[in-house]
């Protein structure tokens, strides 16, 4: 009775190890061995020549939009994250209280204006009235002295009829007349000093009076200026009634409407301005070789992890909890070491996407170069393709070693 025994054929044995050294196999194990060295390689470079961070948030500023005059609202420009523009109208305040006010400035001011000019008028008035009293004086003084001259005549005439009257020359008669004409040129002298010194205080009286209206002008003129300003400072006021966009930004945090009644200094909305950078948190022991101005690449969150590329623009002076509301007095109790992070600031170099909301708070993860020696991203792909034909090529030898064997 015969019996029925399996045989295993050398071609047998050969089907499966020719079937994983066909290329359908070998080529897609190839890539993918090669995918993963690059990606192995990637990470071990970017581990020794990068630093990174996950505790890293969009920054920018921040601008409060707040009236600087009382008043009730009369029309609102824009709605909740809208994009303005610079000088762009946001709210409108009703204006009629302040409108009054200027009109009423105005009206004083020009009161003011007036009173001025009237100023000025009995200011020239006065200098009209002291170069009067001036040549007053001058005359008054030219009289005096031309009756002093003819004092000194009469009374020269008078000293001769003297003489001639004691040796009997002259006649009594004459010389009555002569001591009569030195009698009444010595009056008129006199009258005319009286005189002269009249018109000489009637110009220092003048002059006084001059004084005191040039006094009065500066007082007008000051009360002008003051008017004046008083008109500008309405104005202002007035002004102040419309609340433009004071940069680019979008609108955030609306909390007024029409009809709302706002008092000075209180807060209505913000607006973000579109320029933002990133403050990523560096534990203390990453900063060891970290420089301003490192070439940076930040994955946004928002964007799907899409990188940009940045630099380190600067680093804070102290840990971030050095500078918080409370911060630790490591002085008292027990003291346990934290790592510190350290605020760095990094800026964008590449404009950022326009269509997408990228503000302050956002997450991202910026990874910082820190060495100078980078290998290029073509070289890893290389020895990661090396590395996987080498592997690929020990493999198939190894497996017909195996099958020759058998």
């Amino acid at each position: 009775m015969s019996e029925n025994k399996s045989v295993v054929t050398p071609t047998a044995i050969g089907a499966p190890l020719s079937k994983i050294n066909s290329p359908l196999y070998v080529w897609p194990t190839a890539i993918a061995l090669a995918l993963l060295l690059y990606f192995g390689l990637k990470s071990i470079a970017d581990f020794l020549t990068h630093e990174s961070t996950d505790d890293a948030f969009i920054a920018g500023h921040v601008v409060s939009i707040a009236p600087r005059i009382a008043g009730q609202v009369a029309a609102v420009h824009v709605l909740d994250n809208q994009l303005v523009r610079s000088n762009e109208l946001l709210v409108e305040l009703d204006p009629s209280d302040y409108a009054i006010t200027v009109a009423q400035k105005n009206s004083a001011a020009a009161s003011q204006d007036a009173n001025f000019r009237t100023v000025i008028a009995a200011v020239e008035l006065m200098r009209a009235k002291v170069a009067t009293a001036a040549a007053s004086a001058r005359k008054a003084k030219a009289d005096a002295d031309a009756s002093e001259s003819t004092v000194k005549k009469t009374q020269a005439d008078f000293d001769r009829a003297q003489n001639l009257v004691k040796e009997k020359t002259i006649s009594s008669q004459e010389f009555d007349a002569v001591l009569a004409a030195n009698t009444k040129a010595q009056a008129d002298w006199k009258s005319a000093q009286e005189n002269a010194d009249e018109e000489t205080s009637k110009v220092d009286e003048a002059q006084k009076q001059l004084e005191a209206a040039f006094a009065e002008k500066e007082m007008a003129l000051s009360q002008l200026n003051e008017s004046q300003t008083n008109v500008a400072a309405a104005k202002l006021n007035l002004s102040y009634a419309k609340i433009f966009a004071p940069c680019d930004g979008r609108v955030t945090r609306k909390s007024v409407e029409a009809g709302n009644y706002l008092e000075v200094g209180q807060q209505i909305l913000s607006i973000v301005p579109v320029e933002v950078w990133v403050v990523a948190n560096f534990k203390e022991s990453q900063l060891d070789k970290m420089r301003i101005g490192q070439p940076t690449t930040v994955e946004i969150d928002a964007l799907g992890g899409r990188a940009f590329r940045a630099h380190v623009d600067s680093i804070q002076a102290g840990s971030g909890a050095s500078f918080s509301l409370l911060p630790p007095e490591n002085a008292t109790g027990n003291f346990v070491k934290v790592v510190q992070r350290v605020p760095v600031k990094i800026v964008f170099d590449e404009p950022l996407p326009e269509g997408f909301v990228i503000g302050p708070g956002l997450s991202v993860t910026p990874s910082v170069q820190v060495s100078k020696f980078i290998l290029p991203l073509w070289l890893l792909a290389i020895v990661a393709i090396i590395i996987a034909a080498a592997a690929v090529w020990f493999f198939k030898f190894l497996t017909n070693r195996k099958a020759s064997a058998k």
